[in-house]
C-alpha cells in the first residue's frame, strides 16, 4: 500500500489571472492517505470584487454566496499547512497550483515546494480512448459521481476518486508494460514517474500476465470466432411481432415494416433496390434484420457499407444487440476499415527502441503501450492524442508499401480484421474500403451475397476522395526537413554514419544520394516560386486573400516538372537499393535499425508524393480536374494543388457492375432525391434507369413538432456588401438564441463568413452568458465540438459543410437550426466550375441540373439535424431571402417535409417563437 500523502485541490476563481486582480471564490482540499480519503476541507472565499456573470453561470456561485465569507488571507496559513509534506494533485495543476502560489505569496506565506501529479495528464495517459478529459466527462466515463461540476467541493472530491481509480487501474497493467512506461515517465510534465515506479515495483516479483507479446510489446489476447454451422435456420419475417417481443417500447411504424419486407424480398431474389427513407424511419434496423435473416438462412455474407467510420462504430454499438435478440441466436458482425486505420506493430516496435524527440512523441508512445493491452481492433482512430501525437500515429499506420512477414501476420491487426470479416455473417465497412476492393478470388467480396449501401448518396463523395491527388507545399517541405542534407544533422547524416559503420552503402552512393536530394529540392523550390508568382499575378486585383483557380489557367512549363520528377525517381531508386543492402546486414545496433526504419518510412512517403506529383503535373487525365489554392499573404507556404475525377460512375461500377443481377444490391439514403429530379444522385451512382426509387415516409404526425421560418426582412444577399449581410445575420442569430435560450445550430457555407459573424457576435457581448462553439475556431474535432455543445444548456454551435449532415442531436438538446445562406456551392469553386463548363458544352443548364439539386439536397440534410423522433420539437430558420424571392426558391421548400412555413419579419418570428414556447 502506498504511504504517500496526497492533497487533491480544486479552486474556483473570478478569472484566470491573479496578477490582474482575479481572486479565489471557493477552495476545496481532499486529503488521501494509505489510499483512502482521510479529510475534506472546503471554504467559500470573499474575492472582494464582483463575480463576473459568466463565472456565476458556470459555477453557480453568486456574489451573495461569498458576501459573508472571509478573504483568502484569513485562510492562507491553514491552507499552507495542509499542503505540507504532501504531493499536490489537481485536475490541471498548471492552473490550480500557480494561482494558489500567487495567492499564498500575496498573503505573506512562503512559496510551496513539492511533487505534483496532474489528473488530466494521468487520465490522458491511462484512458487514451476517452473522447474528452474534462473532469465531468472523464468521471462520467468511469462512473465516478460528480454532483455539481465547477464547484470546488464536488470537483475536488471527484478528482480524488478519479486519482484513486487511476492508481488502481495502473496497477492492473502487465509488468512489461509498466516497465516500458516507467522508462519514459521522466519526460512527463508532472511527477507521475513516482506512481509508475510504485506500480512496477509491486508487479516485479509477482507478475503473471495473460497477454500476448510481439517483439517485447504486450498485447491483449485476441481469438477468432469459431466457424459455426447453422442447419435448418428458419427465417423470421414476422417483423412487428418479434420486435414487440424484444423491444419493450417498440413503436409500430408501417413504413418501417414495409421497408423490411421489401429489402427481404430484394435480397432473396438477388435484385436491386433504391430506397429513400426519411428521418425517424428506423432505417438501420430495417435493413439489418433482413440482412441477418438472409445471411443465416443462406450461409452467405451480407456486406453493409456506410460513409463514415463513426457511423460504422455507431451501428455496431447500438443496433447489433437488437439484431441478436430478434434472430434469437448469436449473429457474427465484423467491422473492417481501410489499411491505414490499423497500427503497424513492427514499425511501432522499431520506434520504441529509439530515443523520443519530444514530449508529444513520448506521451503518445506511452498512450499506445497502454492502449495495446486493451484494444481488440488495433484501430488508431480509437486513440485521442495531441496534434503532435498525430504525427507519430501517421508514422505507425499500416501501408500497402510494407508487406508483413509470416510472423508479423500472426499479430497484425488488419489481417485479424480480415479473418474476422471472412468468418462473419454480416460485414460492416465504409464506402472508401468497399470501393477499393478488387474483383478477384482473394477479394473480401467473394463470399458476399448482397451489398447494402447505407448513406448511399455519399458514395459519390467517397469515390471522388478515393481518387483525389494532392500537392501541398508544406507537406513536401516537412519531408525535406526530416531527411536533410550532408550539412544538416538530420536523418541523412544518421544514415551515412550507419552506412560508414556497417558498410551497406559506399561513400559514392551516399554522395550521389545527397546530390540527387539537393537537385530535386532546388527544382521544387524553383517550381513553387514560379507557381506562386503566376498565382499572385492572377489575383493581384482581387481583394480576397484566399483564392483558387483551375490549374489549366496557369501557363507553367511541363519541362520543369518533368525534371523534378526525374531527379526524385532517381533518388527513390537509389534509396531503395541502399535499403535492400541494409536489410541484409545482420549486425546492427538498435539505433541503426531505427535509422534504417525511419529512412524506409520517409522513402515510402516520397514515393507516394512522386506518384501524386506525376498524376497532377506530368501525366494529366482528361476526365479529371486539377486546381490550385493559396493565400496571397503567405505564398508559397499556403500553396496546395488538388486533382479529382469529374464523374465517379465508372469507379462505383467496378464494385457493382460485376455482381448486378447475381447478388442483392440495396441503395439506401435519407436524401436520395430532389423534387425536380428523382435520379440526380442515382445516375451518378450508375444505377440503371430500370431500378425505381422507392420512398418510405415516417408517420403523418412525425414532424408535428417542427416549424419553418423564412425571414423576409433580411437584406438581399446579392444586393448588399458581405459586411452588411454579416451584421444582419449576427443580429438575427443573437435574437434567435436569446428567445430559444440557446441550443442552436447556425449553419454556414463559408468559413470566412462564419468567422466574421462569430467575431461580431462576441464583440457585442450580448451572448456572453452563452457558450459559443465554432468550427475552425474552437479547438477539437467535429464530434468533440458536438459533445461540448450538448454539455451546456445555454450553447450555440456555428458549423460549415460537415455539420449539414451526419450529426445526431436528439430531443431538446437542439431547439433551432439557423440557415445563414442557401447551401449553393460557390461558382468559383474549381471542381464546380470545371464540371459546369463540361455540362454547358453538352447543352445542359448547369445551374438547374447540377448546382440547384446539390443545394436542395444539402438543405434537406440540414433540416434532418432537427427532428430525430416524433417527440422532438424544433425551429428551422432560413435567413436567405432567395428562398422566397427567386423562382427556384419553391424547389427548396418542396424538398422539406410537409410542415408549416411562416414567411415573417425577424421581429414577428421572435414573437411567434415566444408564443409557441409558452404553449409548450
Amino acid at each position: 500500500m502506498n504511504s504517500d500523502k496526497y492533497v487533491v485541490v480544486d479552486i474556483e476563481t473570478t478569472g484566470h489571472s491573479p496578477a490582474k486582480g482575479d481572486r479565489i471564490i471557493q477552495m476545496a482540499i481532499v486529503t488521501i492517505e494509505n489510499d483512502i480519503i482521510t479529510d475534506t476541507y472546503m471554504k467559500f472565499i470573499n474575492p472582494e470584487r464582483k463575480i463576473p456573470m459568466f463565472i456565476q453561470d458556470l459555477t453557480g456561485i453568486s456574489d451573495e454566496d461569498v458576501a459573508n465569507a472571509q478573504p483568502f488571507e484569513f485562510h492562507a496559513a491553514e491552507v499552507y499547512e495542509k499542503l505540507q509534506d504532501a504531493i499536490f494533485v489537481a485536475h490541471n495543476t498548471n492552473f490550480d497550483l500557480p494561482f494558489l502560489q500567487k495567492e499564498l505569496q500575496r498573503s505573506g506565506q512562503p512559496k510551496w515546494h513539492g511533487l505534483t501529479m496532474d489528473t488530466v495528464e494521468l487520465s490522458r495517459l491511462l484512458y487514451p480512448t476517452s473522447i474528452s478529459y474534462k473532469l465531468q466527462d472523464i468521471t462520467a466515463d468511469l462512473n465516478i459521481a460528480l454532483g455539481n461540476a465547477h464547484r470546488a467541493d464536488d470537483d475536488a472530491y471527484a478528482t480524488a476518486e478519479l486519482f484513486m481509480r487511476a492508481k488502481e487501474d495502473l496497477q492492473q497493467l502487465p509488468y512489461e508494460t509498466l516497465a516500458l512506461l516507467h522508462k519514459r515517465s521522466f519526460q512527463l510534465k508532472s511527477d507521475l514517474s513516482r506512481l509508475l515506479y510504485e506500480a512496477t515495483a509491486l508487479k516485479r516479483d509477482s507478475h503473471h500476465s495473460e497477454m500476448d507479446q510481439f517483439k517485447g510489446v504486450p498485447l491483449r489476447l485476441r481469438q477468432l470466432p469459431a466457424d459455426r454451422k447453422r442447419d435448418n435456420y428458419i427465417q423470421k419475417t414476422d417483423w412487428h411481432d418479434r420486435l414487440s417481443e424484444v423491444l419493450p417500447n417498440f413503436e409500430r411504424r408501417e413504413s418501417q415494416i414495409e421497408m423490411m419486407s421489401a429489402i427481404h424480398e430484394t435480397l432473396e431474389n438477388a435484385d436491386e433496390m433504391i430506397i429513400e427513407a426519411s428521418t425517424g424511419m428506423g432505417k438501420t434496423i430495417a435493413y439489418l434484420l433482413p440482412a441477418a435473416n438472409h445471411a443465416l438462412a443462406t450461409g452467405r455474407q451480407v456486406l453493409v457499407s456506410t460513409y463514415t467510420t463513426h457511423l460504422q462504430d455507431q451501428l455496431l454499438s447500438n443496433e447489433a444487440g437488437i439484431v441478436e435478440k430478434f434472430i434469437g441466436e448469436k449473429v457474427s458482425i465484423a467491422l473492417i476499415k481501410g489499411l491505414g486505420h490499423y497500427i503497424d506493430l513492427t514499425r511501432f516496435a522499431e520506434i520504441l527502441r529509439g530515443e523520443d524527440e519530444s514530449y508529444d512523441e513520448t506521451f503518445t508512445i506511452m498512450q499506445i503501450l497502454i492502449w495495446l493491452t486493451k484494444t481488440s481492433t488495433g484501430d488508431l482512430n480509437e486513440l485521442n492524442v495531441s496534434s503532435g501525437g498525430q504525427l507519430l500515429l501517421d508514422k505507425i499506420r499500416r501501408t500497402h508499401t510494407r508487406r508483413p512477414d509470416r510472423e508479423e501476420k500472426v499479430y497484425d491487426f488488419f489481417e485479424f480484421a480480415l479473418e474476422q470479416a471472412r468468418k462473419a455473417d454480416i460485414i460492416v465497412t465504409n464506402h472508401a474500403f468497399l470501393l477499393n476492393q478488387p474483383n478477384s478470388a482473394n477479394s473480401l467480396l467473394e463470399r458476399v451475397d448482397a451489398i447494402i449501401w447505407d448513406e448511399a448518396h455519399q458514395a459519390v463523395q467517397a469515390a471522388v476522395l478515393q481518387y483525389e491527388k494532392t500537392f501541398v507545399y508544406t507537406q513536401w517541405k516537412y519531408i525535406f526537413g526530416q531527411i536533410g542534407t550532408s550539412e544538416e544533422r538530420q536523418l541523412y547524416s544518421k544514415l551515412k554514419e550507419a552506412a560508414d559503420s556497417t558498410g551497406f552503402a559506399s561513400a559514392a552512393e551516399m554522395v550521389r544520394l545527397d546530390s540527387l536530394f539537393i537537385g530535386f529540392t532546388v527544382a521544387f523550390d524553383r517550381i513553387a516560386a514560379l507557381l506562386s508568382m503566376e498565382f499572385a499575378e492572377k489575383f493581384k486585383a482581387r481583394k480576397h486573400k484566399k483564392n483558387s483557380l483551375l490549374l489549366s489557367e496557369l501557363s507553367y512549363h511541363h519541362e520543369d516538372f518533368a525534371e523534378l520528377l526525374r531527379l526524385l525517381n532517381e533518388w527513390i531508386d537509389l534509396s531503395q537499393t541502399i535499403l535492400q543492402k541494409a536489410g541484409k546486414i545482420s549486425e546492427r545496433s538498435s539505433e541503426e535499425q531505427l535509422v534504417i526504419a525511419d529512412w524506409r518510412y520517409w522513402t515510402q512517403e516520397l514515393m507516394l508524393k512522386a506518384v501524386e506529383f506525376s498524376e497532377i503535373f506530368v501525366f494529366p487525365v482528361n476526365d479529371e480536374v486539377s486546381w490550385i489554392e493559396g493565400d496571397l499573404r503567405s505564398l508559397p507556404n499556403s500553396l496546395s494543388l488538388y486533382k479529382r475525377p469529374f464523374e465517379v460512375k465508372s469507379i462505383i461500377e467496378r464494385v457493382t457492375g460485376p455482381v448486378r443481377g447475381q447478388k442483392g444490391i440495396i441503395w439506401l439514403s435519407g436524401t436520395m432525391t430532389v423534387p425536380s429530379n428523382d435520379r440526380f444522385i442515382v445516375r451518378q451512382l450508375g444505377v440503371p434507369d430500370s431500378v425505381a426509387v422507392t420512398k418510405y415516409e415516417p408517420p403523418k404526425d412525425f414532424y408535428q413538432g417542427a416549424r419553418v421560418f423564412v425571414i423576409d426582412d433580411m437584406p438581399d444577399i446579392q444586393q448588399v456588401s458581405q459586411n452588411d449581410y454579416i451584421e444582419a445575420v449576427a443580429d438575427a442569430v443573437i435574437r434567435t438564441v436569446l428567445v430559444t435560450e440557446g441550443r442552436c445550430f447556425v449553419l454556414f457555407t463559408s468559413q470566412d463568413m462564419l468567422r466574421k459573424t462569430v467575431d461580431l457576435i462576441q464583440d457585442t457581448g450580448l451572448l456572453d452568458d452563452y457558450m459559443l462553439f465554432a468550427q475552425g475556431i474552437s479547438s477539437g474535432s467535429r464530434m468533440r465540438l458536438l459533445k461540448s455543445f450538448q454539455r451546456f444548456q445555454k450553447s450555440v454551435l456555428f458549423g460549415t459543410n460537415s455539420f449539414w449532415e451526419g450529426v445526431d442531436v436528439p430531443g431538446d438538446a437542439l431547439r433551432a437550426v439557423v440557415v445563414v445562406r442557401l447551401p449553393f456551392t460557390s461558382p468559383d469553386e474549381p471542381v464546380f466550375k470545371a464540371k459546369s463548363e463540361l455540362i454547358s458544352k453538352e447543352g445542359i443548364n448547369p445551374f438547374i441540373h447540377y448546382a440547384l439539386p446539390e443545394a436542395v439536397l444539402r438543405l434537406r440534410q440540414g433540416f434532418g439535424r432537427l427532428i430525430r423522433s416524433k417527440n422532438d420539437q424544433g425551429l428551422f430558420i432560413v435567413l436567405d431571402r432567395r428562398i422566397e424571392t427567386k423562382s427556384y426558391g419553391q424547389e427548396f421548400l418542396d424538398a422539406l417535409p410537409k410542415v408549416g412555413v411562416s414567411k415573417v419579419s425577424l421581429e414577428k418570428m421572435v414573437t411567434d417563437i415566444e408564443h409557441w414556447y409558452n404553449k409548450q
